[in-house]
């Protein structure tokens, strides 16, 4: 029986993923692109039969893409491709293995939000009116976020009693790792003002110890929290985070220290900032 051509093969994929797998139109435009280009560059390669494919040939395809001054995600994008393809080929019993499996992605540059200015976010807090529970508990959510750079998803878990002592906050963070934040200043009086003013009013008759609760007296979850975050300062939470991280090391914080308030296990996480 003759090798199966790549070409034919990636042709035979494709139908596959439209009629039996469903996949949308324009997934399969991207894919048929994708291998396309593969299927070119296989041929000036010498390779025209599934099995002549090997990692060295996916490695050198991904060298010539990333030649071509390609974005990182535009790379690891048609390498997905390729993948799936051969991926495909292999559980059919065409090739023995993937030769894409375990090629290295291009290593994607990490984006950060834009810092959101120390002055300007301090207006948009001012401005909450702080007169319903609803503003006094936003006014809150605001500047605990601000104040101690937690996540969201450690912000939505935060209880009553992590913050018993309105001076620290005790989080439970990545791996499962406590570590204790300072609250100070706007932040502690936002909060002591909440769980004397806010809170009650939005629990209502229910039990329970969840911090943030929402207008029907249940939790606030991290979908609720961002909705607080764009609605009020028109962001979004990791950018208060990272705001908190940025104004630190701004007015001379140094960088181990910011790395303990943030919980990240590597300083070269934090050096991001």
């Amino acid at each position: 029986m003759p090798e199966p051509a790549i070409a034919d093969a990636a042709a035979a994929f494709l139908y596959r993923a439209r009629i039996e797998r469903g996949l949308s139109a324009h997934t399969i435009e991207a894919y048929e692109r994708d291998l396309d280009a593969f299927c070119d560059f296989a041929d000036d390669a010498g390779a025209h039969d599934l099995t002549d494919i090997d990692r060295r040939l996916i490695r050198r395809y991904t060298a010539t893409l990333t030649d071509r001054g390609l974005a990182a995600s535009t790379v690891s994008r048609k390498l997905s491709s390729v993948r799936s393809f051969l991926g495909d080929a292999a559980r059919r019993g065409q090739i023995e293995a993937n030769p894409a499996e375990g090629v290295p992605q291009p290593k994607q540059p990490r984006t950060l939000p834009q810092a959101v200015p120390s002055g300007s976010l301090g207006r948009m807090l001012d401005h909450i009116e702080t007169d319903t529970p609803v503003g006094i508990r936003d006014r809150a959510l605001l500047e605990t976020l601000y104040g101690t750079g937690l996540r969201v998803s450690e912000l939505a878990s935060l209880t009553v009693r992590d913050v018993r002592d309105v001076r620290f906050l005790t989080v439970r963070g990545k791996g499962r790792k406590d570590r204790t934040i300072p609250l100070v200043g706007s932040a502690q009086r936002a909060i002591t003002d909440y769980l004397a003013r806010g809170r009650p009013d939005l629990l209502g008759d229910r039990l329970g110890d969840e911090l943030w609760i929402g207008v029907r007296g249940g939790p606030l979850d991290v979908r609720g929290i961002r909705r607080v975050v764009r609605h009020r300062v028109g962001t979004f939470p990791h950018a208060l985070r990272h705001s908190f991280a940025t104004h630190l090391l701004e007015n001379g914080a140094d960088l181990r220290s910011v790395q303990d308030l943030l919980g990240h296990s590597e300083l070269a996480t934090t050096q991001i900032y």
